[in-house]
C-alpha cells in the first residue's frame, strides 16, 4: 500500500496535462490514504494482540462504534459526488449555527465524508471514460454520411476542406481527387490491408535461415547457463574449504569424527507451523545455522551376541547426538537458550526436540529417537552456551539384556 502511495504522488505531480486528470489522482491519493491508515490501524492491532496488550489510543480514536459505522455507511454509500457535496454544507452549517442535535454523530459523518466524494468522483470518472469508449466503439464501422447530421456542422467541415484543398494545391504534385478516390479504396478493402508491402533490399544480402538463428540463439543460451553454474560450482566449493568460524569452533568442541559418526540436521529438521513472534516488526526472523552429529554403533548385549557375531554383526542402533545450535546475533546475551522435547504425533520410537533463543531467531525443531538420556558428565553429557553457540551432546542408557 505503502508503494502503491509512492505511485499515485509520482503520477499527481507529472500528469496534470488536464483538469480531469488532476482531479483523478487527488481523488485516488484521498482513498489511498485512508485505506493505508486503515492497514496500519490492522498491522497495530495485531502486534498488540500477539504481545498481549491494549491496542494504541489512536487506533481507538481511528475507529468508530460498530453500529455508527453501519449508519454512516448507509447514508454515504451510493450518492454522487454532487449529492455529498450538498450534504457537507448542510452539515457544516448546522454545525456553526448550532441547530445539530447530536454533535459526535455528525462529526463522524464529517469524518467519513471526504473519503466517499473521492470515490463517488472515482466512479464518475470511469463511468464517463467508459461512455466514451463506447461511443468510439459504436461509431467505428460507420460511414461518414451517418455522422453529418448537423447542418451548421457540414458547413464548417466544408470550409476546413476548402482551406485543405488550397494548400494541397499548393505542396502536393498530384491532384487532390486522386488521394480522395485511393482513401476511399483503402477504406472499402478488408481488415488488415493496411499492412506495409513488403520492400526488398539488396538481391546480394544473405538471408537468415530461421532454423540456423534458432540454434544459435540455443547455443548462446546454453552457454550463459554453464558459465553460471560453473560460478556457483566454484563458490560452492571454496566454501566446502573455508568452513566459517562458529562450524570450527563447533568442530573443535566435539572432537575427531568418530567410527559411527555422521553429520546430521538437514535431514531430520521438523517444519514447524508459521511463527508469530511481538519482536517480528522490529527484527528481521530467520532460522540459526546448526552443525550436529549423530553416533550410531552396535550394542553388544547377551542376546546380540548370542545370535550376531563380528562376521555378521547386528543392525546399528542411534546411541547419542551433538548438537550445536549457532546464535551470534542474539539480541539478548544473558539469557542462554532452552531446549524442550516434544511429542512426535501418534509415534512412540521418535520424539522432537525444539531449540528456542529469542529475538531474532525463530524456533527450529529435529526429530530423534525417543529414548532416555544420560545426564552424567562421564557418560558425554554435556549443554552450554558460550560464545554464541549452544551446545547440547548426550548418550542415550544402554540396558542390559536380560531373560
Amino acid at each position: 500500500m505503502e508503494e502503491l502511495h509512492d505511485d499515485i504522488k509520482m503520477h499527481l505531480d507529472l500528469d496534470r496535462e488536464s483538469q480531469v486528470n488532476v482531479k483523478y489522482w487527488e481523488a485516488l491519493m484521498v482513498v489511498c490514504d485512508w485505506e493505508l491508515g486503515e492497514a496500519r490501524k490492522r498491522d497495530a492491532v495485531d502486534r498488540a494482540r500477539v504481545r498481549g496488550e491494549e491496542p494504541p489510543r489512536e487506533v481507538e480514536e481511528r475507529g468508530l462504534h460498530a453500529s455508527i459505522e453501519g449508519d454512516v455507511k448507509n447514508l454515504l454509500e451510493g450518492k454522487t459526488s454532487t449529492e455529498l457535496e450538498e450534504m457537507q454544507n448542510q452539515i457544516e452549517s448546522q454545525m456553526r449555527s448550532g441547530t445539530a442535535k447530536v454533535v459526535e454523530y455528525w462529526e463522524a459523518i464529517l469524518k467519513r465524508l471526504h473519503i466517499y466524494k473521492a470515490k463517488a468522483c472515482l466512479r464518475e470518472i470511469h463511468a464517463s471514460l467508459l461512455r466514451k469508449h463506447l461511443h468510439r466503439l459504436e461509431n467505428a464501422g460507420a460511414p461518414e454520411q451517418a455522422v453529418e447530421a448537423d447542418e451548421e456542422l457540414d458547413t464548417k467541415e466544408e470550409d476546413v476542406m476548402h482551406d485543405e484543398e488550397e494548400d494541397d494545391k499548393r505542396y502536393s504534385p498530384e491532384p487532390i481527387e486522386h488521394i480522395a478516390e485511393a482513401a476511399e479504396s483503402h477504406l472499402d478493402e478488408e481488415d488488415g490491408s493496411f499492412s506495409p508491402e513488403l520492400m526488398h533490399g539488396n538481391e546480394d544480402e544473405d538471408a537468415i535461415d530461421p532454423d540456423e538463428d534458432k540454434a544459435e540463439l540455443d547455443r548462446q543460451r546454453e552457454a550463459v547457463v554453464t558459465e553460471h553454474q560453473r560460478k556457483v560450482k566454484e563458490v560452492m566449493t571454496a566454501k566446502a574449504k573455508k568452513p566459517d568460524e562458529l562450524e570450527l569452533k563447533a568442530m573443535k568442541a566435539m572432537g575427531a569424527m568418530e567410527e559411527g559418526d555422521a553429520v546430521f540436521g538437514s535431514g531430520a529438521e521438523v517444519n514447524l507451523d508459521s511463527q508469530v513472534y511481538w519482536w517480528h516488526d522490529k527484527y528481521r526472523p530467520r532460522k540459526p545455522k546448526y552443525f550436529n552429529r549423530v553416533h550410531t554403533g552396535y550394542e553388544w548385549n547377551k542376546y546380540n551376541q548370542t545370535h550376531y557375531d563380528h562376521d555378521n554383526p547386528p543392525p546399528k542402533i542411534v546411541q547419542g547426538y551433538k548438537f550445536n545450535i549457532f546464535y551470534p546475533d542474539l539480541v539478548d546475551k544473558s539469557k542462554a537458550p532452552i531446549y524442550t522435547i516434544e511429542k512426535d504425533g501418534s509415534a512412540g520410537e521418535t520424539c522432537h526436540i525444539r531449540f528456542h533463543a529469542g529475538p531474532p531467531y525463530e524456533d527450529i525443531s529435529f526429530r530423534i529417537v525417543n529414548k532416555e538420556w544420560e545426564y552424567s558428565h562421564k557418560k558425554g553429557f554435556k549443554c552450554t552456551f558460550e560464545r554464541g553457540i549452544l551446545h547440547l551432546y548426550f548418550n542415550f542408557k544402554r540396558y542390559r539384556y536380560r531373560r
